[in-house]
């Protein structure tokens, strides 16, 4: 960090952030010994590290000695942005979009180079799939990822096309026409690419200012014993009105 021509150093603070972005990209978790010689430091230095941050809680150990990222790092990052505003305002609609499509839902927000599950709702029935919280989202493959670069700012957008990974077959003449297809129709719907039988769809949600807050998707699941409460197209109207509900209560006017 700088300050003017001034460069400040807090070897503590670093070690231990270090192992938070560390454990972040291993949801399995990782050793202590694992965690020293990924960051290059004696198990010494991090031993310390490790105990203070499972005593607050914002790292668990699993009864094979790995540990893992809690919950309890979210809730401080959540409490400390506008995302607590957003959860507030989602969280009982995705309730009752749940209660009548019996779908899950998450909502999603931009987060430097990819998405993040930002809060979800299980499905009310007994069988269901559902995003894991704080889950990473490819903005480019997934079809959250295209409604939030589709709805962000254009230069915005550029900045993050010059960064972000994409099969070579995919131009960003073509990505950037398949994000303008979006835009016009207001959402987007199409096959996941990672799960066999999921239908993503998603829409947007605005905040008071018109800019996007977030994206709200149900990865819709076709169910075959006659208990389905709404088909797709039900179901894909019911999510808009839920987005549009979400904007309306962040005093979105549009």
């Amino acid at each position: 960090m700088t300050a003017g021509n001034m460069v400040y150093s807090a070897p503590a603070l670093e070690k231990g952030l270090d192992i938070i972005e560390l454990l972040s990209t291993e949801p399995d978790g990782l050793t202590a010994n694992e965690i020293a010689r990924r960051l290059k430091r004696s198990i010494n230095e991090v031993f310390r590290m490790i105990m203070v941050m499972e005593q607050r809680r914002w790292l668990s150990q699993s009864s094979d000695n790995r540990y893992r990222v809690t919950y309890e790092v979210v809730k401080f990052a959540i409490r400390a942005t506008p995302a607590q505003g957003l959860i507030d305002a989602a969280a009982p609609i995705m309730h009752d979009l749940a209660r009548s499509t019996y779908q899950s839902s998450h909502l999603v927000v931009l987060s430097q180079q990819q998405g993040f599950v930002l809060h979800r709702q299980e499905n009310v029935g007994p069988v269901g799939f559902g995003m894991r919280l704080g889950a990473p989202i490819d903005l480019v493959a997934s079809c959250s990822g295209n409604v939030l670069l589709a709805f962000s700012p254009a230069d915005l957008v550029d900045e993050l096309l010059k960064e972000l990974p994409r099969p070579k077959a995919l131009t960003v003449k073509a990505l950037k026409a398949q994000l303008a297809s979006i835009r016009e129709k207001g959402f987007e719907s199409r096959p996941s690419l990672r799960t066999e039988g999921v239908h993503d769809i998603s829409y947007p949600v605005f905040g008071f200012d018109g800019a996007l807050a977030g994206v709200l998707t149900i990865p819709y699941l076709r169910l075959i014993d006659g208990s389905q409460q709404f088909d797709f197209d039900g179901t894909a109207a019911a999510l808009a009105q839920a987005a549009t509900r979400i904007s309306r209560v962040l005093g979105w006017a549009g």
